[in-house]
């Protein structure tokens, strides 16, 4: 792990940030356009730590706490959302669960393979009946001969065309229980799970497809999280999952609002450079603003959850649908102002735009974000006023 292990900020960021522009940079383009998934870029990132940077250095990876995965996820953006979008998986969403839930055979054996890059994992919770619904989730796990036995059908599993274990939610029981019978288990990749590739907008290179499961058999070690635990672990998962992918939409909303930057100041138009212009400068201060006032939550969304502070789901949510809002609004208008150049595919604003469309979207809808934000409210947050 070497400097990232003693979890200086200022030295995580800088040495992050060159790894990003020496490794990540270069292939940034052929990731987008060839569909490309970078094979050893993460075996590369697994022997720096940072694949899953918040697992436990004895388990191979950087040992970092939310703000420390932040940074990483951050700078990696800058350069490339799916390269940024592998470590989230891997690290907020699958290692997270297993690191927490899972049990010796699992922390001696899986974590250290995904930590390392030597296998790749997904986290398979959305179905083609339910997303934001997750509560709702068809696939069943019932026990059958000593084993358990998953059958169902998974949608938008990043990393799915890649993955060697597939961390699945599915309910030992009826659906009417809803979400207090739901389960995490721990699939292998084999004859029973097919995958089918899906074409995506942005976010590229990542391994997006539909998974379909056949009467998968797994032990008792495999089962991560049982009844009533399942559901729990999910949405911890994608609490943590609502700061990283903030902290990666940070990253794409600099990586845009730089090129619209150097592009204004260089580009001349009625005799100067168009940078010079009141109206565009009043138009980069707004999103200016609007960056870092995505910073600023998404890194006090981090230390909150380092406190352990109660509202600290409520404020990820928040954290996620502005920062969504922000990235999303800083690209588009990063491409405006680049005008024929930012339409076109020589620009990294046109992907960074792409990209930017899923923070909309993964780790719960925006509208789900105001779900959670409003019942927040109805437990009144700290700082209301006594009725």
């Amino acid at each position: 792990m070497g400097l990232l292990e003693h979890q200086d900020p200022r030295l995580l960021r800088s040495v992050v940030r060159e790894f990003a522009f020496r490794s990540v940079a270069p292939l940034a383009r052929r990731i987008d356009s060839e569909n490309y998934y970078p094979r050893d870029l993460v075996r590369e990132m697994g022997r720096m730590g940072i694949l899953a940077p918040n697992v436990p250095e004895d388990l191979g990876g950087a040992g970092l706490d939310l703000t420390g995965v932040s940074i990483v996820l951050e700078e990696i953006a800058r350069f490339s959302g799916s390269a940024a979008l592998i470590p989230e998986v891997q690290g907020t969403l699958v290692a997270h669960i297993l690191v927490n839930y899972g049990g010796k055979a699992i922390r001696d054996d899986v974590i250290p393979r995904l930590a390392s890059g030597d296998s790749i994992g997904s986290f398979a919770l959305s179905e083609p009946c339910c997303g934001s619904d997750a509560a709702n989730i068809e696939t069943t796990i019932e026990r059958q001969g000593g084993e358990w036995v998953v059958k169902g059908t998974k949608m938008w599993i990043t990393q799915a065309m890649y993955a060697d274990y597939f961390l699945v939610f599915g309910r030992i029981g009826s659906r009417g229980e809803r979400h207090r019978n739901i389960a995490a288990i721990l699939l292998r990749r084999g004859s029973c799970i097919k995958t089918n590739p899906i074409e995506v907008m942005g976010f590229r290179g990542t391994g997006t497809a539909e998974v379909i499961i056949d009467n998968c058999r797994a032990g008792d070690d495999d089962l991560i999280a049982p009844p009533p635990h399942g559901f729990k672990a999910a949405m911890d998962a994608l609490n943590i999952g609502r700061v990283a992918i903030s902290a990666l939409g940070l990253g794409l909303a600099e990586a845009a609002f730089e090129e619209a930057y150097i592009f204004l100041s260089q580009r001349t138009a009625f005799g100067k450079p168009i940078i010079e212009f009141q109206g565009i400068q009043f138009t980069l201060a707004e999103l200016y603003a609007m960056i870092e006032s995505a910073r600023a939550l998404t890194y006090r969304a981090a230390e909150l959850y380092r406190e352990n502070q109660g509202d600290f789901p409520a404020v990820a949510a928040v954290t996620k649908l502005h920062t969504a809002r922000v990235s999303v609004t800083v690209a588009g208008e990063a491409l405006r102002l680049l005008g024929g150049y930012g339409y076109s595919k020589e620009s990294n604003v046109e992907r960074i735009y792409r990209d930017s469309k899923l923070l909309e979207i993964g780790e719960g809808t925006n509208e789900i974000q105001k779900i959670v934000i409003f019942k927040h409210l109805r437990k009144g947050p700290s700082w209301f006023p006594a009725p």
